[in-house]
This record gives C-alpha cells, sequence and structure tokens, in this order.
C-alpha cells in the first residue's frame, strides 16, 4: 500500500490562541480553516507549506465550542518541528510568551541539536537543527 501523510489533529482550548501560537511563534500558516457551526466545532489547518499537495504534513487544530482544556493522557508523545537554528526559535518562543521546557542542545547520546518548547494547551513540540 502506498500512501501520504496528511495532518495530525490535535484539540485546542482557544483557537485563535493556539493559531496565533504556530503563526507567529514557530512561522507556520494557516492553510484554510473551517467552521461546522452543525457540529459545533472549527478546524484550523496550519503547516510550512501551501497545503498538502506538496506532500508535507500539516497540523488540523480542532475546537470544539465550549471545550477549554483536555487532559492529554500518556500515549501522545510529541509533535517535531524542523529549523535552522534551534536557538534562536527557542528564543523566539520565549519572547513570544511561549515555554521552554528543554533549552538548545544536543540530544542525549549523539550530536543532532534539540529542544523542547509547549504550545498553549501544552502539547509538547520538539525542535530539531536542520
Amino acid at each position: 500500500m502506498s500512501g501520504k501523510f496528511l495532518h495530525t489533529m490535535i484539540r485546542v482550548g482557544d483557537l485563535d490562541r493556539s493559531v496565533k501560537f504556530y503563526t507567529e511563534l514557530l512561522g507556520m500558516k494557516e492553510l484554510r480553516r473551517r467552521d461546522v457551526p452543525d457540529g459545533k466545532y472549527t478546524l484550523a489547518f496550519l503547516g510550512y507549506g501551501t497545503g498538502n499537495a506538496e506532500g508535507q504534513g500539516e497540523i488540523e487544530l480542532t475546537y470544539n465550542y465550549g471545550v477549554e482544556k483536555y487532559e492529554h493522557g500518556n500515549a501522545f508523545g510529541h509533535l517535531a518541528v524542523g529549523v535552522p537554528d534551534v536557538a534562536a526559535a527557542c528564543e523566539a518562543v520565549r519572547k513570544g510568551g511561549g515555554k521552554v521546557t528543554r533549552e538548545a542542545g544536543p540530544v542525549k547520546f549523539g550530536t543532532t541539536i534539540i529542544a523542547f518548547v509547549e504550545d498553549p494547551d501544552g502539547y509538547k513540540i520538539e525542535l530539531i537543527q536542520r
């Protein structure tokens, strides 16, 4: 079977706050948005390309009307984003009011430079220097 990775969906408590984090602090673009009043939810798709036609994965932020917080559970790990300079990305997140949970530095037992930040809903994002 052949396929193509399309997106990862995460539920958020404040769609505008989350879109602002991913666009302003991580440099993604909002690619499209769909409000579904009958279903009482809104979807926003974000990514670094111009859409899935390029074969790049996207993040689907799902806001369910009236739900401000979710329990994350312990099965989900993190999202990973490649950036040219992990330390600079951490500083941009910090300056924008975001939370850096692991400063830039080499991965344990390796040389790849990584860091971890959290989005406004507490989802972990690994920044990997590319």
